[in-house]
């Protein structure tokens, strides 16, 4: 039992499970959201070196690469076919969301998991997050407009899950406190994400099962975005004799959104209805991982 309570999956489908089965607590659980969000962030960012920034040269090109390919190439495509096939205002937004925030934190540790580079993936991901500043209001005001009442709060929710993380690592690596948290530190990052995936589906759950119809055109979106959208970046680099562990780190840059902030700004700035994307792209996510790595076994 504690081994299967310290198995990412696992703790994911039991988010899911829970979500669509158990989701009274959902409601109480949704203001832990942003909090745990903020936790899961800070763990991740103690990935950055504090030299980070002082190696311009060296992380310039995959920094642009990274920002191409998760706001240029995996934005675009969500957009795209979310104009041509979403017609519910809220779904919508919810999927203007998913396009606005930077790639998912994951995208690190599954590097690591596919033996692809990480070093790439890492600049890659600490550049979109820096430039998601900008890119995030920017893409609200273009895409979303007069229905967004309350840009302070867009600016409070950034700071504290974006700016507050970095500086909170910073602090943690000033300290030398990462190598004590190291052994629970997947723990609570799986755990993090359970609060997140749990609120999402569960405050979404009778929508759902109510309209499993209008649940059809966000999976397809979520689909062709993750698994097809993958799938192609992997033949375009195999086609251009990229170099297989690029190919990993370009692949889930171009393919995973960081689905918990979209959700997480979906309940609290708009309709909850506008979380259902995000709901749908969790699901999904879990799904596409466990495919890539049974790619990966296969050698593929």
């Amino acid at each position: 039992m504690v081994r299967l309570l310290n198995n990412r999956n696992f703790v994911f489908f039991l988010a899911i499970t829970f979500g669509l089965v158990l989701p009274q607590a959902a409601q109480w659980t949704k203001i832990l959201m942003m909090p745990a969000l903020a936790l899961v962030m800070t763990l991740a960012t103690i990935n950055v070196p504090n030299d980070y920034f002082l190696k311009p040269r060296a992380i310039i090109k995959p920094s642009l690469i990274g920002i191409l390919m998760n706001y240029v190439i995996l934005s675009g495509a969500i957009l795209l076919l979310s104009a041509l096939l979403i017609d519910d205002k809220n779904l919508w937004i919810g999927f203007v969301l998913i396009a606005a925030v930077p790639p998912a934190v994951a995208v690190i540790p599954f590097t690591a998991i596919l033996e692809g580079n990480v070093s790439s993936t890492l600049s890659g991901t600490v550049a979109s997050y820096l430039v998601a500043l900008l890119i995030m209001p920017l893409m609200f005001w273009i895409f979303i407009g007069t229905d967004f009442d309350d840009p302070y709060k867009l600016v409070r929710i950034m700071l504290l899950l974006i700016v507050l993380p970095l500086v909170l690592s910073r602090m943690i690596l000033y300290i030398n406190w990462q190598d004590r948290l190291a052994p629970v530190r997947g723990l609570l990052t799986d755990w993090g994400f359970f609060i997140v995936l749990y609120s999402i589906i569960g405050v979404n759950r009778d929508l759902i099962f109510s309209r499993p119809l209008s649940i059809v055109p966000a999976a397809a979106v979520v689909i062709t975005t993750t698994f097809i959208l993958g799938w192609a970046i992997h033949k375009i680099g195999v086609l251009l004799k990229v170099d297989k562990k690029n190919i990993i780190s370009l692949v889930l840059q171009g393919t995973l959104k960081n689905q918990g902030i979209a959700g997480g700004l979906a309940i609290a700035l708009f309709e909850k209805e506008a979380a259902v994307p995000s709901a749908v792209y969790s699901i999904a996510m879990i799904l596409y991982i466990m495919w890539l790595d049974c790619r990966k076994g296969k050698g593929e």
